[in-house]
């Protein structure tokens, strides 16, 4: 999803892969999810905060549970605690898909605002932080090592969405066009502030993390076996590792996604 979520809960999993089980949460009166995305960014890609707002509601209609939405349309950086609606009393959970390393930091803005943004989610005192983001090294990398590392990553991505979805397939070729092939040309053709993919390895986001205040959960050895059966449904070559507390998601023997846990 395309936007940054700050949430009470997160629908999105529990409707995913806890199916049925998800009415054992109707005795809360009300789940509320503040999203927040950046509408005047030329690289945005569509209208992300009305894709969440339709995946709640019916979710909220599926599953009868009541759903407060709250649409933040503010670059992330520049959230402020007032622009969420914190409520004393609310268990807090923030998830970052895919999003966190659009934040410019201190190679790019004086003041870091990939940093303060982190500090800002801990004044919040959330119960959990999810982290989703790119294994790949592009942020400060000079122009040669980060064409490279680009090459490299984004031809592995291709090679692994052959497996799984058609050349022709509508839903395929949404997300080459408006997703991955913007992301090659912000990578390889921008500098400066203009360039807003700027990914870092696993590594580098849990030294930021660990900085600002946070822990690292431990991972559910049970999660990791039931994904690596789904990965196996699809090919043998789709690899799965836990290192250093995170969860890589790979193709071959290249690492794509890593997926973390914090509080």
């Amino acid at each position: 999803m395309a936007a940054v979520m700050w949430n009470t809960y997160d629908l999105n999993k529990f409707g995913c892969s806890l199916g049925d089980q998800i009415s054992s949460l109707r005795f809360w009166e009300v789940i509320r999810r503040a999203c927040v995305d950046d509408p005047v960014s030329k690289y945005a890609r569509g209208d992300s905060l009305e894709a969440v707002r339709k995946r709640l509601a019916a979710i909220s209609e599926k599953f009868n549970i009541p759903v407060e939405f709250h649409a933040v349309p503010v670059f992330g950086p520049d959230v402020t605690r007032d622009m969420l609606n914190v409520r004393p009393g609310e268990a807090q959970a923030v998830n970052f898909p895919l999003q966190l390393h659009h934040s410019p930091d201190e190679s790019v803005v004086v003041n870091n605002p990939r940093d303060g943004h982190l500090r800002m989610v801990k004044s919040l005192s959330p119960k959990v932080i999810t982290l989703v983001e790119q294994e790949s090294n592009t942020n400060t990398a000079p122009f040669f090592a980060r064409f490279i590392e680009t090459l490299d990553y984004y031809s592995a991505m291709f090679e692994s969405i052959d497996v799984t979805l058609p050349r022709d397939r509508k839903e395929r070729i949404n997300v080459e066009k408006h997703c991955l092939a913007r992301d090659i040309v912000n990578i390889i053709a921008c500098e400066g502030k203009e360039r807003v993919e700027r990914h870092e390895l696993f590594g580098k986001w849990k030294s930021r993390f660990t900085m600002a205040g946070f822990r690292q959960y431990s991972l559910s050895s049970y999660v990791n076996s039931v994904i690596k059966s789904l990965l196996r449904c699809y090919s043998e070559h789709y690899t799965l590792v836990e290192n250093d507390g995170a969860m890589l998601l790979g193709w071959k023997d290249r690492n794509l996604i890593s997926a973390s846990a914090w509080h």
